[in-house]
């Protein structure tokens, strides 16, 4: 009897532990469940739309994944603390431009804003995907079916026409006003540094391979002289981007109280051979901008190409430094 009765203590005992250990289980698993269904509706809850250039687009929670497809683009979240996992390939870079190369890392290249690579995309399995309108309209249609697809209208010299558009595509509204806050008040502080210095009417011209352009207000150097309360040479003072194809009897609309210049280099040396050219033209020598000795050579990325809030900042620092130091 006293066997008989162990055994019975014991087998009760062992299913009063299974029974105690079931409840658990099923409480962790109840629990689990109500977790999955919080953070369900705190993703659906974060979900926002944001109306663009293409449309409305519907995007679920913070993107983690964000492919960008315009070089301004990529500025605009690196400066709002979000790193892509995939970007085009800077225009003067192996792949990206030297200012932005230390925060890229492990970044991959897809194509270029001419021509995004749609593999190389996919592949990355992106939750946002960033692009603009007047390079890849075209394929939007394609992209949208590889993730919500965001497009800004065009690209023009006032990079910040766009950036909070990008702001808001990644949930980053408030951190890319303090972006614009910032820049804003240093314009405002270094237009006071500058003064009566801001009366000297600054001349811009680039250098390309077969081409030599002049500068006006809406190129991206333009816009950044323009916030400043720079003055411009007469013919440089108009509300478009450039005059294209300039021929050498167009040197003497070079001319200002300063003139900066840069040169889209390829690799081929074209651009480097025609700025040589151009500077040592008699012409060119006869500017009085040229007998004063300021002439200067600047970074066409910063200057021109890059387009973004991080060029814009690095632009000023040459303004700094050329006005200010010299």
């Amino acid at each position: 009897m006293r066997k008989q009765y162990k055994f019975t203590f014991l087998t009760s005992l062992v299913f009063a532990l299974l029974f105690v250990l079931a409840g658990c289980s099923g409480a962790q698993k109840e629990e689990e469940t109500v977790s999955n269904k919080n953070e369900a509706k705190t993703e659906e809850s974060t979900a926002y739309t944001v109306e663009h250039a293409m449309g409305t687009t519907e995007i679920k929670g913070t993107p983690k994944r964000v492919v960008i497809l315009t070089n301004e683009g990529t500025e605009a979240l690196l400066a709002l603390g979000v790193k892509p996992v995939g970007a085009v390939k800077s225009w003067l870079g192996n792949p990206w431009y030297d200012h932005i190369k230390d925060q890229m890392e492990g970044v991959k290249e897809v194509g270029t804003e001419s021509e995004p690579n749609l593999e190389a995309i996919a592949a990355l399995k992106p939750d946002l995907i960033i692009g603009n309108k007047l390079r890849q309209e075209q394929i939007y249609e394609q992209l949208s079916t590889i993730a919500p697809t965001v497009f800004a209208e065009t690209l023009k010299g006032d990079w910040k026409e766009n950036f909070m558009l990008y702001a808001k595509a990644v949930n980053k509204e408030e951190k890319g006003q303090e972006v614009m806050d910032a820049y804003n008040k240093r314009i405002e502080e270094l237009k006071e540094k500058l003064g009566d210095k801001l009366n000297m009417k600054v001349s811009i011209v680039r250098f390309l391979a077969g081409d030599v352009r002049i500068y006006h207000k809406d190129s991206f150097s333009g816009v950044i002289l323009e916030q400043l309360g720079f003055a411009r040479p007469e013919s440089q003072n108009v509300n478009d981007f450039a005059e294209k194809g300039v021929t050498k009897e167009r040197i003497p609309a070079m001319d200002g109280d300063i003139l900066f210049y840069f040169t889209y280099e390829t690799g081929d040396g074209e651009a480097s051979k025609l700025e040589k050219e151009w500077i040592n033209d008699p012409l060119f020598k006869n500017l009085n901008v040229a007998k004063q000795g300021k002439v200067y050579k600047v970074s066409d990325a910063i200057w021109n190409t890059a387009g973004g809030v991080l060029a814009a900042h690095l632009m000023l620092d040459d303004i700094e430094k050329y006005f200010l130091e010299n």
